[in-house]
């Protein structure tokens, strides 16, 4: 019967059997793992909701269109909340035949999934500002409008600070996404609040104005988080600076150079493939060893690493110069 043990922390688990006479190595996701990710998104999408509510229902009531379009913003955070559970139940699915990498990059695909929402309400945004410049309306604004938005803006900054914080703790790219998302809705309440002033003032052509400057911060992070989604999706260098991983390589016993060095993956994913040079008449079986230790040295180094392909090379050796 096969055996789980933990080795790898809390992302990932380890089984170990013996299959045929060989010792075999299966390397899962801790469904502990996504089970916190899942938690921390229903707190944050019962939070997004509650300022969200409060936001349009107080702004379609004095007419203010900047607050009810921050009221939209936040609730398309709660939409990506939603969005976010789903992408992370299939992302905690095992390897197996079809997925032999895993499924770890359906979080980084459903990331887009929120960019993309955010384009579709900054259109919308812009299109009902169009609208009010034809048609002016005059905001009714009070106390109560700008208590709504203090309040919205400090539950919108714990909720940031929160999910940026746990995004780096648990290394997941759709919960520092989501942060950024809730950062621009922090800068969009700063705005209406400014806007809010500037009708109290006398000048209510600004509301328009601040909402179309709302709906261009909403384009800002939309283009953010496609931006690191990209990087994923199309395997950017996953670490840039191939002396970090050369080094650890020329450390391991036997190893006379190393080159052609490739990284890939998630930041909590990272798949590595190099070539390595030894002596030509080394055997074949210690060969493999050498490459079994490079593989446990990159992994101890770089605990990001889930992945390591050596290709061995023999050293071709030097003629002498006459």
């Amino acid at each position: 019967m096969p055996k789980s043990i933990r080795l790898l922390g809390r992302q990932q688990r380890i089984e170990i059997f013996v299959k045929n006479g060989i010792i075999q190595i299966m390397v899962y996701s801790d469904p502990k793992h996504y089970r916190i990710i899942k938690g921390i998104l229903l707190l944050t999408l019962a939070l997004n909701w509650t300022v969200a509510f409060a936001k349009i229902i107080y702004g379609l009531f004095s007419k203010c269109s900047s607050m009810a379009a921050d009221g939209f913003h936040s609730l398309s955070d709660g939409a990506s909340n939603i969005i976010g559970i789903i992408g992370i139940t299939l992302s905690s699915h095992p390897r197996d035949k079809d997925h032999p990498y895993g499924h770890k990059k359906y979080e980084t695909f459903f990331s887009l999934g929120i960019a993309a929402l955010l384009f579709l309400l900054a259109f919308q945004i812009i299109e009902a500002s169009i609208e009010r410049f034809r048609h002016p309306v005059l905001p009714q604004v009070g106390a109560g409008n700008f208590a709504v938005m203090l309040v919205t803006i400090a539950v919108n900054f714990w909720v940031m600070n929160y999910e940026r914080r746990k995004g780096r703790e648990l290394k997941s790219d759709f919960l520092i996404a989501d942060a950024m998302h809730t950062r621009a809705d922090i800068f969009t309440s700063l705005s209406v609040i400014i806007t809010l002033f500037a009708i109290k003032s006398g000048f209510p052509i600004l509301d328009p104005v601040a909402t179309i400057l709302i709906a261009l911060f909403i384009v800002y992070a939309a283009l953010e988080i496609v931006r690191e989604g990209a990087r994923v999706l199309c395997d950017t260098a996953a670490i840039i600076e191939d002396k970090r991983i050369s080094d650890i390589v020329l450390g391991v016993n036997g190893v006379k150079a190393c080159h052609k060095i490739r990284s890939r993956g998630r930041p909590d994913d990272i798949n590595i493939d190099l070539h390595v040079q030894v002596a030509p008449d080394m055997h074949i079986e210690e060969a493999h060893k050498i490459s079994y230790h490079i593989e446990e040295a990159i992994k101890k180094g770089i605990p990001e690493v889930s992945d390591v392909v050596v290709h061995m090379e023999p050293r071709e050796k030097r003629k002498n110069k006459k």
